[in-house]
């Protein structure tokens, strides 16, 4: 009789778990390192939900994609640049609280005063996490004025260093020739949303160039990624994984 009790219990416990685990309804990968498990929660576009370690890390929150009063408060927020679909002001409002720390641009600074300002090539250690600023920025795809979308100096990506894992959010860039510089990355993710970002061939170029175990397009609105997944499909000990990120 205690026996099935127990047994009841356990079944009960599992099927609990198994639904309050996606309540917030955003897909969730769970990938290990030597520190334990690292879940990266996809909520849409460019934002992103890290957990490790217990610390709750955003990169690029927007409230077009997700209701953050809804999500677990943030220890570290992430911005790469100043766009609206990157950096939003009311999503800082919903997850901060008084230990929250906020790490961004120049540009994003001029809005938010109480962040962590980090340069292309800055290195910092926020919250116990290495966090590298990497450039992001366009060479051939411009406005119609002439100017890129994404100018050089303006934006980062970041490498994160969590456990073994270095993982690459590249932000809203082109393939440049810094990310050649890149190595040991473990996670990528990658912009495919043309004319503003790569296009699938720049993608490729750069998944060749990075050689990352695990790639992620993100921030790829309508784009058409079957014909990425061709032109990498032989790119050795690289697993390409699409979630949806439009």
């Amino acid at each position: 009789m205690i026996r099935n009790i127990f047994s009841f219990a356990a079944l009960f416990l599992w099927i609990f778990a198994a639904f309050s685990t996606p309540a917030h309804g955003f897909q969730t990968d769970t990938v290990d390192t030597f520190s334990g498990p690292l879940n990266i929660t996809f909520l849409g576009h460019a934002s992103l939900l890290m957990d490790f370690e217990g610390k709750k890390i955003y990169i690029d929150p927007c409230t077009r994609y997700a209701d953050f009063s809804k999500l677990p408060k943030a220890d570290i927020i992430l911005f790469t640049h100043e766009h609206p679909d990157h950096f939003d002001p009311q999503a800082i409002e919903e997850l901060r609280t008084d230990h929250t720390l906020v790490v961004l641009t120049e540009a994003c600074a001029l809005h938010y005063k109480e962040g962590i300002v980090m340069h292309n090539e800055d290195v910092k250690i926020v919250s116990g996490i290495k966090i590298e600023g990497v450039p992001a920025y366009n060479i051939v795809n411009k406005r119609p004025s002439g100017f890129p979308y994404h100018l050089k100096g303006m934006g980062n990506g970041y490498v994160l260093t969590l456990g073994n894992r270095r993982v690459y959010i590249a932000g809203d860039t082109e393939f440049i020739p810094e990310m050649k510089e890149l190595t040991d990355i473990d996670i990528a993710f990658l912009p495919v949303g043309p004319p503003q970002t790569m296009t699938v061939e720049m993608a490729a170029d750069a998944v060749k160039a990075l050689k990352p175990k695990i790639f992620y397009p993100y921030h790829y609105d309508h784009t058409d990624l079957s014909e990425l997944e061709k032109l990498i499909k032989d790119v050795p000990g690289v697993e390409m994984r699409i979630r949806d990120m439009q």
